[in-house]
């Protein structure tokens, strides 16, 4: 109850407050149940969203309600990776929070295809009256949920990454993929294998885990892992002068 407080006050104030009101009030009113006013929950127990990025509150209720009403979208869309905005109509299939942020699965029309768009890289949202193209789910999971993380793509391949026995005591109870699978070699090293599409994420969640991690393949990875390493201790050994350290 604390967490979908939390989640209910993070779509901000503004259109969403008259609906959002009711519930909280449902849930302040559940967890002072126990004779605990809500402020001592409130202060004794923290809930930290860390990582979530800002989107535009005014966003969140043509897109929920395009979503659930089966209507098409025209958005600004802004590429982070080329830095550039693009209008698009989508087709909005479904919505994701996933690690404290909003995405909305569509059927991109420019594209022709299903893409996955963060909320927080809309400029703007126009509402329609089409009605939305349907994507069938197995082709949207195949499309969206079969890679590694939040990155899209059908062509899946397989990793399988080594950790040493120490940092195994952490991932070795961590789920990073639903058809992961693991197992501890003799050494006590403990390895892990899982699907991706996109190498962004996966290659994020692993360079965190330096020196303690090794990739065994596929060869593809272990060579842009050791080439981000390379580029790494490159720029370190540069200083921040861009002088090099002696």
């Amino acid at each position: 109850m604390l967490t979908m407080q939390q989640l209910l006050t993070s779509l901000g104030p503004g259109l969403l407050t008259p609906h959002i009101e009711p519930l909280l009030a449902r849930l302040r009113l559940l967890l002072d149940a126990k004779n605990v006013p809500i402020e001592a929950f409130e202060k004794r127990i923290r809930i930290q969203r860390l990582t979530a990025r800002a989107y535009e509150p005014q966003h969140f209720l043509p897109v929920v309600t395009a979503v659930l009403q089966r209507k098409r979208l025209i958005i600004d869309h802004y590429n982070r990776y080329r830095d550039e905005t693009i209008r698009r109509e989508i087709s909005p299939q479904r919505l994701n929070y996933y690690q404290e942020n909003w995405y909305v699965d569509a059927w991109c029309h420019l594209r022709n295809d299903v893409r996955r768009f963060a909320l927080d890289s809309f400029r703007a949202v126009l509402s329609t009256d089409e009605s939305a193209k349907e994507v069938p789910e197995d082709e949207l999971q195949g499309a969206l949920d079969s890679g590694y993380g939040i990155f899209s793509g059908s062509t899946v391949v397989w990793a399988e990454i080594s950790f040493s026995s120490e940092r195994a005591r952490w991932v070795s109870q961590e789920v990073w993929h639903p058809s992961q699978s693991g197992w501890f070699a003799e050494s006590g090293r403990y390895h892990l294998r899982v699907p991706y599409s996109d190498v962004r994420e996966l290659l994020m969640n692993i360079l965190k885990h330096i020196p303690d991690v090794k990739i065994i393949s596929p060869l593809s990875l272990e060579r842009l892992f050791a080439d981000r390493l390379q580029a790494a201790v490159a720029d370190l050994g540069r200083g921040s002068s861009g002088e090099p350290l002696k």
